[in-house]
């Protein structure tokens, strides 16, 4: 840390001197913060405690940005939180937290977090297992992992206290983490992805101590539990910016960390297709997203697993194994070995093997069978699949044009995603009893 963010300990507890910018310094309003966090403020104000807007929020206002939802930060603790509100209720083991619930918008509100770690349990690698000890806020500063994440806004005076330099990082566009970088990255892995996702998100530098380290440590997300890792990957690559996440992932060596089946798979370079493919789905989801479509993990799944899957199917059919059999023995396997890394919930791998299996359908063109496929609820995303396989290089080009012709035969827009009408079955009118 630069000696002007070093803390002075007393009693083991930093004295830290902020700098205090105030409300005619920088650019944050209370228009620009949702209605339900300005209540969380306020009413923890009111009731005697502090009060502070934190994180993301406070870079992405200072930033200019609309924020993806609003944190606070409170000397109150989880039990004083919950008793301010009657829709809140406690969560999380790890570090106990409150949820304050507005219809759909939840604030989250946490304690100052303390520099002290009696209750702090960890692992054999360093990894923070448990942390449920308060403290001050100046504890709670230095705790946060980048410095851009460590502003506070607060509520009381409408000002923004920076205990770590985060505004100069801020407007430099750089990313530093607190304290010790190996250390952090040990005490939590998952940082590692937080720095490429804020990398990607803000087109921000990672400063090079807080590089440094990123390619060598990246095997401690082996240790990170795979249902927390799949939230990650949702953040990393369903958030606007998934070609740029892709990038500094695959740059860092983090990226066969989370799909090392498609890492191996990619490191093949005797064709360009499996790269493209990924580059183009994950291009696909980004522009959706821009135009406020909706995006399935289902779908993004199906496209990161793709190259291992076709490889394995093509294994399969050089021993016999017919082809739409063979797509399934292999998406078994592949989901198999991935949940192992980053889980997939069954309501995302179920649509996925059906996205998968369905492209052996699409060689059927004879017959009753197209129509068929075309009532088939997974057809609209199995039919963009097998189109962005066909940009890819990797799919006939020609198979895919019969597909988009006969949707339109048919009286389908094949870019509207419409459903097939399907003939209604008249209702025979019910016999009427006679009268007794």
């Amino acid at each position: 840390m630069p000696p002007n963010r070093k803390a002075i300990l007393q009693d083991n507890r930093p004295i830290v001197t902020p700098t205090v910018i105030s409300r005619s310094e920088h650019n944050i309003s209370r228009a620009n913060i949702s209605e339900p966090a300005l209540k969380v403020l306020y009413r923890l104000k009111k009731s005697g405690y502090q009060a502070h807007l934190v994180g993301g929020g406070v870079r992405d206002l200072l930033l200019g940005r609309e924020p993806k939802d609003f944190d606070v930060a409170t000397d109150a603790t989880p039990e004083q939180v919950k008793a301010c509100f009657g829709n809140a209720r406690i969560i999380g083991r790890r570090f106990r937290l409150v949820h304050v619930r507005f219809g759909r918008e939840i604030i989250e509100v946490a304690t100052f977090r303390s520099m002290q770690f009696q209750q702090t349990e960890q692992s054999d690698e360093g990894m923070v297992l448990r942390d449920n000890e308060f403290g001050t806020i100046e504890e709670d500063a230095l705790r946060r992992d980048f410095t851009v994440n460590a502003l506070y806004y607060n509520i009381s005076d409408f000002s923004v206290i920076d205990y770590s330099g985060g505004m100069a990082d801020l407007e430099a566009g750089l990313l530093r983490l607190l304290g010790d970088p190996e250390t952090r990255y040990r005490e939590d892995p998952v940082r590692m992805l937080r720095a490429a996702r804020f990398a990607a998100k803000l087109g921000f530098n990672i400063e090079a101590a807080t590089e440094e380290p990123i390619a060598r440590l990246g095997h401690l997300l082996a240790e990170v539990p795979s249902a927390r890792l799949y939230e990650e990957v949702l953040k990393l690559f369903i958030s606007g910016y998934a070609v740029s996440a892709f990038e500094k992932l695959r740059h860092y060596g983090l990226f066969g960390q989370l799909f090392p089946q498609t890492e191996e798979a990619l490191s093949h370079e005797e064709h360009e297709f499996p790269l493209t493919l990924v580059l183009k789905g994950l291009e696909n989801t980004d522009r959706r997203l821009a135009q406020g479509k909706p995006v399935t993990p289902a779908f993004l799944f199906a496209v990161l697993l793709w190259e291992p899957l076709r490889r394995i199917a093509e294994e399969l059919q050089a021993d016999g194994v017919p082809f739409y059999q063979a797509l399934q023995e292999a998406g078994s396997l592949v989901i198999g070995r991935q949940v192992q890394r980053v889980a997939i919930p069954r309501r995302f791998s179920i649509p996925m093997r059906e996205i998968w299996t369905l492209q052996a359908r699409f060689h059927n063109t004879k017959g009753k069978r197209p129509l068929r496929l075309l009532a088939h609820p997974r057809f609209r995303a199995a039919y963009d699949f097998l189109l962005l396989r066909a940009e890819a290089g990797e799919a006939d080009p020609e198979l895919a044009a019969w597909w988009t012709r006969y949707q339109e035969e048919q009286g389908l827009d094949p870019r509207g995603g419409g459903k097939p009408a399907t003939s209604r079955r008249r209702r025979r009118p019910r016999k009427r009893r006679p009268a007794k």
